[in-house]
């Protein structure tokens, strides 16, 4: 049978740039999103559905033997179990050989809310009778941009103090989710994070000089477990610095005016 992929989240930060490398090998691709209105993207079968609820989502996984889990939904974070769950009920009745899920470095070291509903569906999929990938990544730039974008609205831009951040580009943890697609199942593969480990209030900064923007930074203690996590760096992972594309070069492209 030929290896259809299927892409979740595939509007999405990463699961567009998954979407794109996916059709660019000649791959047979499917992509789900929650829009009404698909897009007219040539070599790609759009589908319509919700995780959450379940609907669509059997259409969607119907004659696939690889699935690429890139959706979860930060604002209402705690849907992404129901969905997985989900997911994983369509994958076993249709047959789906294989899932790849994305994760986040951390998320069995710091007890942040969100990095806890992570790990509950990586244990979620382990435990599924699935053949499963599972990749952990640190930050994508593209939503400390956003995050800092946000921030800058305010006369003054709060970071966390004693905390360092490790962008990783988004579109090579979309070429490593291929790569992890278009091979067998591997369970849990080595952590891919950025080149270099960036002080919050630097980031803050650095982005605010590409910008064009005039704010102070005002380092701010994060209490508790949560703040002692990060501040430890257990959401970094300096010896997996092996992404190729820095902090400084995505200003450069993306923000600098």
């Amino acid at each position: 049978m030929e290896n259809t992929v299927l892409v979740t989240g595939a509007t999405g930060v990463l699961g567009r740039e998954v979407v794109t490398r996916l059709r660019g090998a000649g791959v047979p691709v499917r992509a789900l999103t929650r829009r009404t209105e698909l897009p007219e993207d040539p070599g790609v079968a759009w589908f319509t559905g919700d995780l959450a609820t379940g609907t669509g989502v059997d259409a969607a996984v119907d004659g696939v033997r690889t699935v690429v889990h890139c959706a979860s939904d930060a604002r209402h974070f705690r849907q992404d179990l129901p969905a997985l769950r989900n997911l994983i009920t369509a994958a076993r009745r249709v047959g789906v050989e294989h899932v790849v899920n994305i994760s986040i470095v951390g998320v069995d070291r710091i007890t942040y809310p969100y990095y806890a509903v992570k790990l509950e569906g990586e244990r979620m999929l382990e435990a599924s009778g699935l053949g499963w990938s599972n990749l952990r990544a640190t930050q994508f730039p593209e939503l400390l941009n956003t995050a800092l974008g946000f921030l800058a609205r305010l006369p003054v831009v709060l970071a966390p103090s004693g905390t360092g951040f490790q962008p990783v580009d988004q579109g090579e943890v979309a070429d490593r989710l291929v790569e992890l697609a278009l091979a067998g199942p591997a369970g849990r593969v080595p952590d891919l994070a950025g080149p270099q480990v960036h002080p919050a209030t630097e980031l803050a900064r650095s982005w605010l000089r590409a910008a064009g923007k005039r704010r102070p930074v005002l380092a701010v203690r994060i209490p508790g477990k949560v703040g002692a996590g990060f501040r430890a760096g257990a959401h970094t992972a300096p010896d997996r610095a092996v992404g190729r594309r820095t902090w400084e070069q995505y200003l450069a492209e993306r923000v600098a005016r």
